[in-house]
């Protein structure tokens, strides 16, 4: 076994909305840099009629541009990592019986914070 893990690093279009989701949606009728600037907005903190008067657009317009968005939950309680599937497969493997993936991740990182920390020898 190596002394290191390392994993294949992501292609250039990781991250990138499908293609398949594109064709999905809808037309909004806005350009889509019009969409990226009503998204940028929204994420800084400005209500959509803030935004419609700040792009000179209608609000039903920018409420159209926002309902593909996601937002935060303050409350949330869980988050996506996005992993390689070697590093992801790695974490499988060290699963206890059957533990949840979650409680794998906190052991693992437990183990990696005690060894940091000098608790492990």
């Amino acid at each position: 076994m190596p002394d290191t893990f390392t994993s294949t690093p992501p292609g250039h279009h990781a991250g990138d909305t499908s293609h398949r989701t594109i064709r999905l949606r809808p037309d909004l009728g806005l350009a889509e840099e019009v969409v990226a600037a009503i998204r940028r907005e929204r994420k800084k903190g400005q209500e959509p009629a803030q935004i419609a008067a700040t792009l000179s657009l209608p609000v039903a317009a920018v409420d159209r541009a926002l309902l593909a968005l996601r937002t935060p939950r303050p409350e949330r309680t869980r988050a996506t990592l996005n992993v390689t599937r070697e590093a992801a497969a790695l974490v499988h493997r060290e699963k206890q019986g059957d533990e949840p993936l979650w409680q794998t991740m906190d052991r693992l990182l437990d183990e990696l914070r005690k060894r940091r920390e000098g608790g492990y020898e």
